[in-house]
């Protein structure tokens, strides 16, 4: 093990947690045979196999299961240290890893941005997945805060508030309803609904509102972006309902019509969450309390 490196033991860590090389490969940003080979170079230092193909499945060794935990507590021990680093350059520079949902990626670098205007110093790595990669990520505690609109339900997990999220039913500009005041949900729920995948806090809060009434969407496409979903509904394909975010960039003029809905917007929130055994680095701290002004930062003007 004297000669392994802290790159193989990452790679390694990251096949463990996610149960396949190939995603492994595509969270590192390696390609797969760099990926198989510095696990070889791994396995081979340390004189046993780490894994082992059952079927289609792979599985950790007992000397896998034992170099798992010591890796977990290498990394725990590595982001402590850049903890107390950060603390004491004062926050003059440090990393800040962040995990956001799809939607979030219409302001959060936004409000990155002003972050880092401020603190020039601190080094921001940004994922964008969807929700269910991104609990993963939570899960594995793998950054330093999670940005999502629909809060993990888990009790060992510490989710905050800091920034309203209206959903908005969306429709094309020449839509019948479009012109319509106060349209009874019923109506809304006899069209061909677009919505996104199933596990997407936007589609949770949206089948729950419709659910709570009885009412069963007739879903015509399910898609797998926010702007997959306004191409579909700039083509007359159906109607959707998505964060009024998704409307604040790029959105054709003219080309859509949120309809007056009874019920809508849903009013909810964006939370940022974190587990809650999690010592919070200075950075996270400071860009937690950054977060708590959001609203503020948001309806000041850009630029």
């Amino acid at each position: 093990m004297r000669h392994s490196t802290l790159r193989q033991l990452e790679v390694f860590e990251a096949i463990a947690r996610l149960g396949s090389f190939t995603r492994a490969a595509e969270e590192l940003f390696l390609t797969q045979p760099t990926v198989s080979m510095q696990i070889k170079k791994l396995s081979d230092d340390v004189g046993l196999p780490l894994f082992e193909q059952i079927g289609k499945k792979m599985y950790l060794t007992d000397a896998g299961r034992e170099l798992y935990r010591t890796c977990k507590g290498i990394f725990e021990h590595l982001a402590q240290f850049e903890m107390v680093t950060s603390d004491m350059k004062g926050l003059k520079t440090g990393k800040l890893r962040l995990a956001v949902v799809t939607t979030a990626k219409y302001f959060a670098p936004r409000l990155l941005g002003m972050f880092c205007q401020q603190y020039p110093g601190v080094e921001v790595s940004l994922k964008v997945s969807n929700r269910e990669r991104v609990l993963e990520r939570l899960a594995g505690n793998q950054d330093d805060l999670y940005i999502l609109g629909q809060p993990p339900e888990e009790a060992d997990v510490v989710a905050e508030a800091f920034l309203e999220n209206p959903l908005v039913v969306l429709a094309p500009a020449r839509h019948v309803l479009a012109q319509k005041k106060k349209i009874p949900l019923k109506r809304i729920a006899e069209e061909p609904f677009l919505l996104r995948e199933p596990g997407s806090g936007t589609r949770i809060a949206t089948e729950r509102v419709f659910a709570e009434q009885g009412l069963k969407l007739k879903v015509r496409m399910e898609l797998g972006s926010n702007e997959a979903i306004k191409q579909a509904v700039i083509g007359g394909l159906g109607v959707s309902v998505l964060s009024s975010h998704t409307l604040a960039l790029d959105a054709p003029a003219g080309q859509f019509a949120v309809l007056n809905v009874q019920g809508f917007p849903i009013q909810r929130h964006w939370y940022f969450a974190y587990p809650a055994s999690k010592q919070l680095s200075i950075v996270a701290r400071t860009f937690a309390d950054y977060l708590r002004q959001a609203s503020r930062l948001m309806s000041a003007p850009a630029g």
